[in-house]
């Protein structure tokens, strides 16, 4: 029996806004409606007809507030995934799919926007959903702290080889520096830069780190039947899972032993894969969130395209790449050389691939698993393709 969500809303339209940290010209809700905006342009679709609106992580844009600018007749769905860090974002997806087959909404834009000198810092956020005055009196304060303890016995309690995170990381800034869009456009990385780095959270340095952006990220989504009528070819949503299992994320750094070296996304990825009929095999593309390298690489394991035991002969640079790899990622550059706007440009990117319009495109790809923030309470994950 095929599943609800396979393939019956899809992708119309996608927007993006992005900008160096501290420099957006515009407030933050300015620069999320120009984003909606640019989705709505690009799908040939009027903006006053979006009736609905997702966001995860703490966004603060508040959707009855976009109604004016963006001239909506009615506002019919509002709603949010729980969690301050990046979990959630696939799960947005999930949600906004769900009000459009239940009948709630009918073209449901999914968005995030961060801007430093509206909402402030987005660690904040997160700290909030990961640490307590518990933790806060061992001196861990940051996000960078309690994943670089993970990191840590993935590399000493699992054997994986510390230095296995440069090749992701290579992967990124290789796809990055052919991007007109990213940060790291026109640059050559040399992982020396990364060695050589300044000390954040051991073993993290800084560019083991994603790295705030401002800026804004819109994702236009109706029904497949609508979309297909639409000015850009349609990018079907197939599957969505998110949420938790039992002894991950409810007691905030005290998961259970055989998951604590996890992304949390086990039993997400067994039923991801099990709703859509899919397997890793059958995904051409990974847009993968990597808030750190290391939990990029707990990820790719939770999801089934490696071991602790082989991760070595699966993330290497050039099996990670668009030209030529079997298992390519985050094509834009991702969160660590695209820019990061809580992960926003991920979806995004997906979209792009598989519209073939990516700066890095991957020969005949079909499929894209977009993987939400790893370590987060709650996590999420979502399969996208060009055709049913």
């Amino acid at each position: 029996m095929t599943h609800p969500l396979y393939g019956t809303t899809a992708i119309a339209g996608v927007g993006l806004k992005q900008y160096k940290r501290g420099g957006s010209p515009l407030p933050e809700r300015s620069v999320l409606v120009e984003a909606i905006v640019a989705a709505c342009d690009e799908a040939g679709f009027d903006p006053a007809e979006i009736d609905g609106f997702v966001s995860y992580g703490d966004d603060k844009n508040e959707p009855v507030r976009l109604m004016p600018e963006l001239g909506s007749r009615e506002l019919r769905w509002s709603t949010q995934v729980w969690g301050g860090g990046g979990g959630g974002i696939a799960g947005a997806f999930g949600v906004a799919a769900a009000a459009i087959l239940s009948g709630q909404a009918s073209a449901v834009v999914i968005f995030r926007a961060l801007v430093e000198g509206s909402s402030g810092r987005m660690s904040a956020a997160v700290m909030a959903h990961h640490l307590n005055d518990h933790l806060r009196a061992t001196g861990m304060v940051s996000p960078a702290q309690a994943c670089a303890v993970r990191a840590t016995r993935l590399f000493d309690h699992h054997g994986v080889p510390r230095d296995i995170v440069e090749e992701l990381v290579r992967a990124s800034y290789h796809h990055g520096s052919r991007n007109p869009e990213a940060v790291s456009y026109g640059q050559t990385f040399d992982v020396e830069q990364l060695r050589q780095s300044r000390l954040i959270a051991e073993p993290f340095r800084l560019f083991d780190c994603s790295r705030e952006n401002d800026g804004a990220g819109a994702l236009l989504m109706v029904s497949a039947e609508r979309a297909r009528d639409l000015a850009r070819p349609p990018v079907y949503l197939l599957g969505c899972a998110q949420g938790a299992e039992a002894g991950w994320g409810d007691l905030l750094e005290n998961d259970d032993p055989d998951l604590y070296v996890t992304g949390g996304f086990r039993g997400i990825a067994r039923r991801l894969y099990a709703e859509t009929g899919l397997t890793p095999a059958d995904i051409d593309v990974v847009q993968l969130y990597e808030n750190f390298d290391a939990q990029g690489v707990m990820s790719l394991i939770d999801h089934g395209f490696c071991t602790y035991e082989n991760a070595t002969e699966v993330i290497r640079f050039d099996n990670l790449i668009a030209d030529g790899g079997k298992l390519p990622i985050n094509t834009a550059g991702g969160n660590l050389a695209q820019g990061f706007i809580h992960g926003i440009g991920l979806p995004i990117e997906a979209v792009r691939q598989l519209r073939g319009e990516s700066a890095n495109p991957v020969a005949g790809a079909r499929t894209c698993l977009l993987a939400g923030g790893p370590g987060a309470p709650t996590v999420s994950s979502a399969i996208f393709a060009n055709r049913i």
